[in-house]
């Protein structure tokens, strides 16, 4: 009822998901710094001008939005903000985080049919609601010593 992808629907985040880079200068595998059997987390393309490194984490089965959401993939979901709001402490030394997730199109500006929470470092001061703050698209080598900072941070707590 809620749903605005077709069947047809070439979604990007599936495509990250299932180990595949997206076109032109979109997400790279080399942007993703954490997945397990449930969820995947990455650099996203678009920053704002005081908050780079921001990430997003998805389900690794295509839901849309927030509407269709199973309780225990959401679980899965906060779990993983919660690990990358933690990471983004230790390794950005950020003063705080932020999350912000939209969900359909029309009124809540949702670009890509996929459920994604964003995860944000946040400064002091850092304007991140300031109305002339616009997000602008990085290139693969912008955003990896982000990912490779995060990578190594999840890796050694495996270790």
């Amino acid at each position: 009822m809620y749903n605005h992808a077709g069947p047809d629907y070439d979604c990007p985040f599936c495509r990250v998901v299932n180990g595949e880079d997206d076109r032109d200068f979109y997400t790279k595998q080399s942007d993703v710094f954490y997945r397990n059997e449930h969820v995947t987390a990455f650099i996203t393309v678009g920053w704002w001008p005081n908050n780079p490194g921001h990430a997003v984490v998805v389900p690794n089965e295509h839901i849309e939005n927030l509407y269709d959401m199973p309780f225990e993939t959401g679980g899965h979901i906060l779990a993983a903000a919660r690990a990358v709001a933690i990471a983004f402490k230790q390794v950005y030394g950020c003063d705080g985080t932020s999350t912000r997730q939209h969900n359909e199109p029309k009124g809540a500006g949702q670009e890509v049919l996929h459920y994604h929470l964003h995860v944000f470092p946040r400064w002091e001061n850092d304007y991140f609601y300031d109305l002339s703050c616009r997000r602008r698209v990085t290139t693969p080598e912008e955003r990896a010593p982000y990912a490779e900072k995060l990578r190594a941070y999840f890796e050694n707590l495996k270790a």
